[in-house]
């Protein structure tokens, strides 16, 4: 699998009526794709879920702390550190990350940014141990960021996602993101959407003889095939780690299975997490129909195989077998044309879709330990 840097995730799921995501005039999010309109899941909606799941905490870890407001923040790492540094050695340290007072005079943050419970962790360790000097440590972070880095172990979703800080010392820890996520589109036209006009019954006036709803309103919702698209950069990951010390030095057989680790929990995701917007109206809990990975040596999505919107399949009448038949056509096209060096396998939940001459995995868990063992059944 030498040089094959790049895990590719194309997923294929059907969702039932919902409104997962929405804008600022609370309609549902779209994008125009081969003249038609789509419906449209941001990939900063995906990305938040995924974060915030059950199955990431379990695996992966706890997720960062994301915000701007220093004062509460120093506050929630104060509580989850107070077994093992003093208030004020936590505030001191976050004050030396993000160059500002914090909790001592209420400043915030520039802008939104991830936090992890580790990293402050370790500036205080740094701080008892006599190295409190900013000009000091940035000479040190300059020159071996590492050790810095490897605190990121404990909070993934920022070597996934990448991190920009604006003042303090974060400012000589930039993260590249190892993790890029598109916004996900339905595979066909959806035009127009439903909407729903919905009451509330007020039971006490009811109850008094009046007629009438308490409350009334619309929702746009509709349903439709989303097809989702992710690369992981497996260097890129290791090195967000600390696991190696430049994106140019070499790989070791435990740092790619420990990237690769990574990257079967990351597919899990993408394949069973849906946003929680709206769900209690509509319960949109649909988990993926078909998921295509490959490993290569480049991030390429397969979106320009729905530039001509799909059409319902005539015999159904749906979008998903469509839609899972151009997607596969459309790889094999793809791999053919580029010549490209790279491994690919599917999961189906029919099992029936071939991919090149590679038989389609039955279980979701196949395709995740063939991610983990690198391309190998």
């Amino acid at each position: 699998m030498k040089g094959r840097n790049f895990v590719n995730v194309h997923v294929l799921i059907s969702h039932s009526p919902s409104c997962l995501n929405r804008d600022d005039m609370n309609m549902q999010k779209t994008a125009v794709f081969g003249g038609r309109t789509r419906v449209r899941i941001s990939s900063q909606s995906l990305k938040r879920a995924m974060r915030t799941n059950d199955y990431y905490q379990t695996h992966l870890g706890p997720p960062s702390v994301r915000t701007r407001d220093l004062g509460l923040l120093t506050q929630r790492f104060v509580e989850r550190l107070e077994d093992r540094y003093d208030a004020d050695l936590v505030a001191q340290a976050l004050a030396l990350m993000s160059g500002k007072e914090g909790i001592a005079t209420g400043e915030d943050a520039d802008a939104v940014a991830p936090w992890s419970v580790e990293e402050v962790a370790y500036f205080c360790d740094l701080i008892s141990a006599g190295e409190s000097d900013p000009k000091q440590l940035e000479k040190r972070i300059q020159k071996e960021a590492a050790p810095f880095r490897a605190t990121m172990s404990k909070a993934v979703d920022i070597a996934l996602s990448g991190r920009m800080a604006t003042s303090g010392l974060m400012t000589h820890l930039p993260v590249d993101g190892a993790m890029a996520i598109a916004h996900a589109i339905t595979t066909h036209a959806v035009e127009p959407q439903d909407v729903d006009w919905f009451t509330a019954v007020d039971d006490l006036t009811q109850d008094a003889g009046e007629t009438g709803a308490g409350h009334l309103n619309t929702q746009q919702f509709s349903a439709g095939v989303f097809y989702r698209y992710a690369s992981l950069n497996l260097r890129q990951l290791q090195l967000n780690l600390g696991l190696i010390p430049t994106i140019s030095a070499p790989e070791s057989p435990e740092t790619r299975a420990r990237a690769l680790e990574i990257a079967g929990h990351v597919l899990y995701l993408l394949a069973t997490v849906v946003p929680d917007a709206k769900q209690q109206s509509f319960a949109a809990h649909n988990l993926a129909d078909f998921v295509i990975v490959t490993l290569g040596d480049q991030p390429i999505s397969l979106a320009n195989a729905f530039e001509k919107p799909i059409e319902r399949d005539k015999q159904s009448g749906g979008f998903l077998k469509p839609s899972i038949n151009l997607l596969t056509e459309y790889w094999s096209k793809i791999h053919r044309a580029y010549s490209l060096n790279e491994e690919a396998r599917a999961f189906a939940v029919d099992g029936t879709p071939q991919l090149g001459e590679q038989a389609t995995f039955d279980t979701l868990a196949k395709l995740v330990n063939w991610v983990k063992r690198d391309g190998t059944d």
